[in-house]
């Protein structure tokens, strides 16, 4: 069957399991700090980057819709969302977004903070590599896909899903937001990293 065929780099270039929310990560030797993982998610998690577009030729006489001279992007909307297993104080807080944390009591507020942002990696197995290994000749680290969201903000609020001899569920959804500081800098990227 001459059109039945893949790739012949596919392994190569799949992203494997279910990643992991961390709020510091390294892309340039794919590092990840201790103690930075958000929680435990389960079901895996979805990440949607959006654009908006205006088409400047919709109501101009003789110009059909869509032509491309005259289309322009208008923002990008980031948004990042899955359900969590675990949690403590600190993840409650990023998950009510605007709000407080003494000891183990986290108390909402009732206005934002610019400190109510921050930003939150997703970072998941790339590619045939996926183990480091030691040092020497032949060593090698592990590829990666990593999305790095800006200026991020959780804006599912607080949710818990309790279950009968089961474990309770924390729906989220995060947002990433521009910033007055740079208006042109979109709030999300993308790495893809394949392992060497």
């Amino acid at each position: 069957m001459k059109y039945t065929q893949v790739p012949t780099d596919t392994f190569k270039n799949l992203q494997l399991n279910a990643g992991f929310l961390t709020s510091e990560f390294d892309p340039t030797d794919g590092s990840v700090t201790a103690g930075s993982i958000l929680g435990a998610t389960t079901g895996g998690v979805n990440f949607t980057a959006t654009p908006t577009y205006v088409d400047f030729g919709e109501d101009v006489d003789n110009v059909p819709a869509n032509t491309k001279e005259l289309k322009k992007l208008d923002s990008w909307a980031a948004s990042m969302s899955g359900t969590f297993v675990t949690v403590t104080a600190a993840l409650t807080k990023t998950l009510l977004g605007a709000a407080d944390t003494a000891s183990n009591k986290v108390t909402p507020r009732a206005d934002l903070l610019a400190s109510d942002f921050d930003d939150i990696w997703w970072v998941g197995d790339y590619s045939d590599v996926n183990v480091d290994s030691g040092s020497g000749a032949d060593s090698h680290t592990a590829g990666f896909v990593a999305i790095h969201m800006m200026n991020t903000l959780s804006t599912g609020g607080f949710q818990i899903q309790s279950a009968d001899k089961g474990k309770g569920n924390f729906a989220f959804t995060f947002e990433a937001h521009y910033s007055m500081s740079d208006i042109s800098t979109v709030p999300f990227e993308i790495y893809v990293k394949a392992g060497e």
